[in-house]
């Protein structure tokens, strides 16, 4: 099947040519036609199989010929509501690049910038809506927006959004879009709380599954080295020397290790930086930048920051930690060996992780391959249930020194500045 045969009008298919895309991934050839029928969806696909394409083509060419006949300012008749700035950004680039030979305007706002950029591009009316929940909520209550004709309406990366703590910002949304709209529904996983959102959302959907979360893409090589947890670093390094490595996305499980990692790196001088919640948006996107266009080597997230992350032909992942739900670690690799490119994931496992990894293994009923030459092998055993209890103690107790040090130090300059105050 190619493009052409999904009844899609030229400006769309130049576009499409444009960027080479010939023949559609499995959930656009089932989801375009749908929603190109007016059909509710309930779409259930990994990250890295092409749904932006399945839910916007059909969005776009519709509002085309809708807004060919309408006049004045343009009310939002299309949102689209993702969980993070990053995706919603992806989402944005991918709208602009299909609807590039159309008349149709979008904006994408999200939280974590200031405001006023974008209440200022959505003053001249936009036809399409990228929206992560908290800023169009806070947008909506400042009078911005309304929702009132909105005529299509997305929910992306349902399980993730849950999974941030949106479920009530979801809601609110819900109430108050109009009853008659096409939705579209997308969510890598489908346990019970997200079905029951579904069915709050969808009319009648017709029901889509691609990919499911259990599998990895049969393009991606799979390795794993055993070591053990005061090696890592040292065998990270090793593995860096491969220079066959130039472009890597480095998963890290907290936002302290992702810092630290960095740190480590540009030690060693190799070219690196971190993305995750603690940095400015600004920052995370210039990363970003550097990283697609080849000016770092390494570009370190945590699984949240990096939900969306979306570069042409990356070849390789590496898990510095490995994750403790082991869907997690499918979505982690699929950010390399996209749309049938090639890719290799590398994982280091220290001794505690070795379970994780055989939750792995059974969620994909593959074997990941271990990497017998290696430098650095695991020597550790994991600890015993009472060990594991005595050191999460502890780790509690530095971590309660940590901040009551630090809401110390912090205090210090204002009492200094009451006793300034009193002695004046």
């Amino acid at each position: 099947m190619k493009f052409e045969d999904l009844n899609l009008i030229p400006p769309i298919l130049k576009a499409l040519r444009e960027e080479n895309y010939a023949k559609p991934t499995a959930i656009q050839a089932k989801a375009i036609p749908l929603a190109l029928n007016h059909h509710d969806i309930l779409g259930s696909a990994q990250t890295g199989t092409g749904k932006t394409a399945a839910f916007a083509i059909p969005i776009i060419q519709h509002l085309n010929e809708f807004t060919q006949k309408q006049n004045g300012k343009r009310n939002t008749t299309a949102l689209i509501v993702t969980p993070t700035r990053e995706l919603a950004i992806q989402i944005g680039e991918s709208i602009k690049t299909y609807a590039k030979y159309t008349r149709i305007k979008h904006n994408v706002i999200f939280g974590g910038v200031k405001q006023g950029a974008q209440v200022d591009a959505l003053k001249h009316g936009t036809d399409i809506l990228v929206a992560t929940p908290g800023r169009l909520l806070d947008l909506i209550n400042q009078g911005y927006i309304s929702l009132k004709f909105i005529k299509y309406f997305v929910l992306d990366e349902a399980d993730r959004m849950l999974d941030m703590g949106f479920i009530h910002d979801i809601k609110k949304i819900l109430i108050k879009l109009p009853k008659k709209r096409q939705s579209l529904f997308f969510s890598a996983t489908m346990p019970p709380n997200i079905m029951e959102l579904s069915q709050q959302i969808l009319v009648n959907p017709k029901k889509i599954a691609v990919n499911p979360v259990s599998s990895t893409a049969e393009t991606i090589q799979q390795y794993l080295y055993l070591t053990n947890k005061d090696c890592k670093t040292k065998l990270l390094l090793h593995i860096l020397q491969d220079a066959s490595l130039e472009q890597v996305l480095l998963f890290s499980r907290t936002k302290h290790g992702a810092d630290r990692i960095v740190r480590n790196l540009r030690k060693k001088k190799i070219d690196c930086a971190a993305i995750h919640g603690d940095k400015a948006q600004n920052q995370r996107q210039k990363a970003l930048k550097q990283f697609k266009n080849g000016e770092i080597r390494v570009l370190v997230a945590t699984d949240i920051a990096a939900r969306g992350i979306d570069i042409d032909k990356l070849q390789h992942v590496i898990n510095y930690d490995i994750p403790n739900e082991p869907e997690t670690y499918v979505h982690r690799i699929g950010r390399c060996g996209r749309a049938g490119e090639e890719g290799i994931s590398i994982s280091i496992c220290e001794p505690e992780e070795n379970a994780y990894v055989r939750d792995i293994e059974k969620l994909t009923k593959q074997k990941i391959q271990v990497i017998q030459d290696n430098p650095f092998p695991q020597t550790d055993k994991p600890m015993t249930a009472a060990e594991k209890k005595e050191w999460q103690k502890e780790k509690q107790k530095r971590k309660q020194e940590y901040f009551a040090n630090r809401n110390k130090k912090r205090n210090v300059p204002k009492q200094q500045a009451k006793k300034k105050k009193k002695d004046k």
